[in-house]
């Protein structure tokens, strides 16, 4: 793999190239995977705002909300009981998007952040290879608890892909119902509703069709779970006939059961400025956002205990 260092606004940034593909890290603002490009054209979501330190009370939508980060040991800020009348705040979008990550010694690909509102570490190991038809970015990730007590935790890749109106998400035939987290204007309904995929009905009367992408100025903006998911219900994709290219997300249900689904066409940032216009393919290890709201899905470590689990991501020309 043919691999370099660049360097980055306050530490080094790290690229990945593979024929015309190129992958840049920034480790120094939560490991984030900042761009995927091929040619000149750019796979994910462009910073909203301009790059720069995160705080750890911060939210999301107060810095760039761009790219790929990961979402670490929440997605919604919440209280997290740890012990009978003691309590953790975990932040907007987790911890690990606000820290700088470390090397791990295994290569360019591989970065360790440290989370500081539950003891928690995730190593992630990145690699990415050219295929017959196009490219594969594998990434390893592994948990452990860093503390003295059982620690709970839930996880969410949470990569922005850009994309156009006429863009379609694409999920196995066998998922007929997603279970809604929250929708901009209530349009789906409210949270917690189940809402029939890809066909939904609209809480004004009528029906829209979830898999396209629709114009930034429609101000859509939803959150949806898939799962648990079965042994055959392992990928998504989304297919960008506007720029000839599909994305498939392969992984193992086993380990992370859930799907979470953002699609946003101008509808977040609720302040004044710049729109997100994305679709973010996120597998996780539970059908919520708040790590506060438990149930089977829920998760813990021990002390010194870890869980791994993996994603694979191919890019290939869109072929109908």
């Amino acid at each position: 793999m043919a691999q370099e260092k660049i360097a980055g606004p306050e530490n080094e940034n790290v690229v990945l190239e593979k024929g015309d593909l190129s992958l840049t890290l920034l480790p120094h603002l939560g490991g984030k995977i900042a761009s995927i490009r091929i040619g000149e054209t750019e796979l994910l979501q462009a910073p909203l705002l301009p790059y720069a330190p995160r705080t750890r009370t911060m939210a999301f939508d107060e810095a760039d909300a761009s790219g790929w980060d990961e979402c670490l040991p929440s997605v919604a800020a919440c209280d997290v009981r740890l012990v009978v009348g003691s309590s953790e705040q975990v932040p907007d979008h987790g911890d690990l998007w606000r820290v700088e990550w470390q090397s791990d010694g295994a290569g360019d690909g591989t970065l360790r952040g440290e989370c500081f509102s539950l003891p928690l570490a995730l190593v992630r190991d990145l690699a990415l290879s050219e295929t017959a038809t196009g490219w594969n970015l594998r990434l390893k990730y592994t948990v452990t608890n860093t503390g003295t007590a059982r620690v709970p935790w839930s996880w969410a890749a949470h990569p922005l892909f850009a994309v156009e109106p006429g863009d379609r998400i694409v999920l196995p035939d066998s998922i007929q119902s997603l279970r809604l987290e929250g929708s901009g204007g209530n349009r789906l309904g409210k949270s917690g509703d189940t809402v029939s995929w890809p066909i939904a009905k609209l809480a004004t009367g009528g029906e829209t069709d979830l898999r396209m992408a629709r114009s930034i100025a429609s101000g859509i903006g939803d959150k949806l779970f898939a799962g648990p998911l079965g042994a055959t219900e392992n990928w998504c994709a989304l297919e960008r006939p506007s720029v000839n290219l599909r994305i498939r997300f392969e992984f193992d249900p086993a380990l992370t059961p859930y799907l979470g689904l953002w699609i946003c066409y101008g509808g977040w940032p609720e302040r004044p400025g710049p729109k997100q216009m994305c679709v973010a393919l996120e597998p996780a290890t539970a059908p919520v956002d708040s790590l506060a709201v438990t149930g089977s899905w829920s998760r813990s470590l021990a002390p010194g205990e870890r869980s791994s689990w993996g994603v694979s991501v191919s890019i290939e020309p869109f072929e109908t």
